[in-house]
């Protein structure tokens, strides 16, 4: 069985009470994720210009 299996079975059985707590944890965890995701998404696109052409194509060809 996987982590989300078991978390959504947990989830399952925790008080609809409890759900607002939960989402206060889990908030931030979401945006810490969404952090670490930005800064690889904009390098990328920023060197693409550079390491997408035929150029460096060719220069990777013999590897």
């Amino acid at each position: 069985m996987s982590t989300r299996d078991v978390i959504a079975r947990e989830l399952e059985r925790l008080p609809e009470q409890d759900l607002p707590k939960l989402l206060e944890f889990l908030r931030p965890l979401q945006e810490a994720q969404a952090e670490n995701v930005m800064p690889t998404l904009a390098a990328e696109s920023a060197l693409a210009k550079d390491w997408l052409t035929p150029e460096e194509d060719a220069a990777w060809a013999s590897l």
